[in-house]
């Protein structure tokens, strides 16, 4: 059996082709913060933002050399830019099959990766339709398809980011935490470090919204989750990879920590604002869950930020989401009475530090009492606990949507 240690060395050597090796980062906020040794490996730092770039490369690297071929693939993000970063390197033809829902600015990114060696396709309102077109195409023009993860050249591409940082570090980390989408990535990693650092713990993080491998390893094997919270498109995947499933199987369940969505948000916002560092939601992944785990003192750790494909355009949406986690943002419909004055007493309910985010009200005729949506923002999550207090002893009926998916989605 050939040594996987070695095959990673190779790509890896190849690799240097395209770029340096990211930076591994030593960092004294998260450091001091979890009273550990806490390192970052940027993969938000490569050429195309992400670690995407690595499997792609080492794919099209070992089918002829990559210069010959047609390689086709379907994505709305980092696997399509890694794979058009690529054929423009190989000078080799790539077909890319996109949601006709891709945001332009994607679209357009992927198109200055690959320049005149891609061509975009949109096909489908939905991923499981682009990808049925993709797959379809491949086989009519006899093309290889790239899959994101489930491929063992792919995986073998993404190891070589746990071959680097082991390097950069000098020796074995305590704990390795790592994303987990298809699960390419953590396959890989963790299919090297068995043969390089066994001693190293790995756990895993996923978007709660869509935990495909905590459910696969519940069940014994992978299974396809009913539904997923695309909000962390970079790993939300409703089935975990077969190929990466048979690499993980051997962890359990509880080796998996689960991020919820609103939390992520509160993560990004704090690199973003302390540490100058953008990350995706699926890039913030493994340093959100550092706080899941209570066995971190004095230990070596290393999260890795698998990516930083932000569109900024998305980041009213993360603070939004980040404020409502945090407690500090909260809406609310009102059961107000209907009489001149109304409203003036309910702002003597409001502290000095609540802020009113957002109001509508529709008077409605013959009606005693009227609804209000409003949303609070304020300093403290104990300010919202007090409003509620003076709301119930003045006697307005109020409800808490603030987590109410239905009516969040229509109304927030």
């Amino acid at each position: 059996m050939e040594n996987f240690a070695a095959s990673v060395r190779q790509a890896e050597i190849a690799l240097r082709d395209l770029f340096e090796p990211t930076p591994l980062q030593k960092n004294d906020h998260l450091s001091a913060k979890y009273g550990a040794e806490i390192w970052l490996k940027r993969e938000d730092l490569t050429p195309v933002r992400s670690y995407k770039l690595r499997g792609a490369f080492n794919a099209m690297r070992k089918i002829s050399g990559g210069a010959k071929g047609h390689f086709v693939c379907a994505s709305a993000g980092n696997h399509a830019q890694g794979m058009a970063y690529a054929c423009r390197h190989f000078g080799t033809k790539g077909t890319i099959f996109m949601p006709v829902t891709t945001p332009k600015q994607k679209i357009d990114k992927t198109r200055i990766f690959g320049g005149d060696a891609i061509e975009i396709v949109l096909a489908g309102d939905y991923f499981d339709q682009t990808l049925a077109a993709a797959q379809d195409f491949a086989r009519a023009q006899r093309a290889t398809f790239l899959s994101p993860f489930d491929d063992a050249d792919i995986i073998e591409g993404q190891a070589t980011v746990g071959l680097e940082l082991l390097d950069q570090l000098g020796g074995a980390p305590d704990l390795i935490i790592l994303p987990v989408g298809g699960g390419g990535l953590a396959a890989g990693v963790t299919r090297l470090f068995g043969e390089l650092a066994p001693r190293t713990r790995a756990e895993f993080a996923e978007p709660e919204g869509g935990a495909s491998l905590r459910e696969a390893l519940q069940s014994g094997a992978p299974v396809t989750l009913p539904s997923v919270d695309n909000f962390v498109d970079g790993a939300a995947v409703a089935r975990i990879g077969d190929l990466p499933f048979r690499a993980l199987s051997h962890f359990a369940a509880n080796d998996v920590h689960t991020a919820p969505e609103d939390r992520i948000c509160a993560t990004m916002l704090e690199m973003l604002n302390i540490e100058g560092i953008v990350l995706e939601p699926a890039g913030a992944l493994a340093i959100d869950v550092l706080r899941d785990m209570p066995d971190l003192a004095g230990k070596r750790v290393v999260c890795l930020c698998s990516g930083g494909n932000f569109d900024f355009e998305r980041l009213p949406e993360v603070k939004e989401r980040a404020q409502r986690f945090s407690g500090l943002k909260q809406y609310f419909i009102l059961r107000m009475p209907q009489r001149p004055g109304a409203l003036r007493d309910f702002l003597q309910l409001l502290g000095p530090e609540d802020d009113i985010a957002r109001f509508e009200y529709l008077k409605k005729s013959a009606r005693n009492f009227g609804s209000v949506l409003i949303g609070i923002e304020t300093t403290a999550p104990e300010n919202l606990d007090r409003l509620r207090e003076r709301l119930e002893a003045a006697g307005i009926g109020y409800r808490d949507i603030t987590r109410d998916p239905v009516l969040a989605e229509f109304l927030i």
